[in-house]
């Protein structure tokens, strides 16, 4: 649970998000302790977890992950990494390069950080779903 705690804290020490920000997250016990949750809470965020059993929930996530293991760890030799501080910043550099530098098919081939600038275009599901509270 540190881990994800203080990797939470930087996060929202670096761009303090919006009110009503969604973190979406699996179901691990690193996620649903107090600490994090109370993170949460006074970040006016919400916390959103996948369905038991339903690895689709985490898609993106997912991806990022196999992005990671063969965009970076693959290309490396065994050990990967020498200790833990070179581990540490080859997936800080990563992350950053993720982010800054790498193209994104799935996002019309934009920059991760430029796309998340852009206001979110409403989806046929938020149609949908504004119609139904509405209705009912």
């Amino acid at each position: 649970e540190a881990l994800v705690t203080t990797a939470l804290q930087r996060a929202l020490l670096a761009q303090r998000p919006a009110p009503g920000l969604i973190v979406h997250s699996d179901r691990g016990g690193q996620y649903v302790g107090n600490v994090y949750k109370t993170l949460l809470r006074d970040a006016q965020a919400q916390l959103s977890h996948s369905r038991r059993g339903e690895c689709y929930d985490n898609a993106q996530a997912e991806s990022l992950w196999s992005r990671l293991k063969t965009e970076l760890l693959e290309l490396r030799e065994w050990p990967v990494f020498t200790d833990l501080v070179d581990a540490q910043a080859s997936v800080a550099d990563y992350f950053d390069y993720y982010n800054h530098e790498r193209l994104h098919s799935g996002i019309g081939y934009q920059l991760l950080y430029l796309a998340h600038q852009q206001p979110l275009q409403p989806t046929t599901l938020d149609c949908l779903l504004s119609n139904w509270t509405t209705s009912y």
